[in-house]
């Protein structure tokens, strides 16, 4: 298979040959092989992993995104990735960097939602006077 991971300003990784891929998701994780049938996948912060014979197995932290399978081509999509040869500092990245930055986004999008409704009902308001 031929693995892209595609960073919204640059490709993070391009790698052929690749034998598997194992990616995380909601419902848990999941692999890939190259005779799989064509999938969409929404990802979660976690770890993607892939083997290829000239890397070996690699594992790359990713922020949520999407992946793609067309034939042999699977192309990943996430706002952010790193890569390291630590397992466990790449689950903490992931823990500390990842997750902690949803949730302050969630944050911010209430914050936003409350904004925009208060907005929306003071307009609605004045229109109606």
């Amino acid at each position: 298979m031929r693995l892209e991971v595609l960073l919204p300003f640059r490709i993070f990784a391009d790698k052929a040959d690749v034998l598997r891929i194992v990616a995380e998701t909601r419902d848990g994780s999941f692999g890939l092989l190259p005779r799989r049938r064509d999938c969409v996948a929404a990802l979660v912060p976690g770890i993607l992993t892939y083997e290829s014979e000239a890397d070996g197995e690699v594992f790359v932290a990713v922020d949520e995104g999407v992946l793609v399978k067309i034939g042999d081509r699977v192309q990943v999509s996430v706002r952010r990735a790193s890569s390291g040869a630590d397992l466990a500092s790449l689950r903490d990245a992931v823990r500390r960097d990842y997750l902690t930055l949803d949730a302050l986004t969630l944050s911010a999008r209430a914050a936003t939602e409350s904004l925009e409704s208060g907005f929306v009902g003071r307009f609605a308001r004045f229109h109606a006077e």
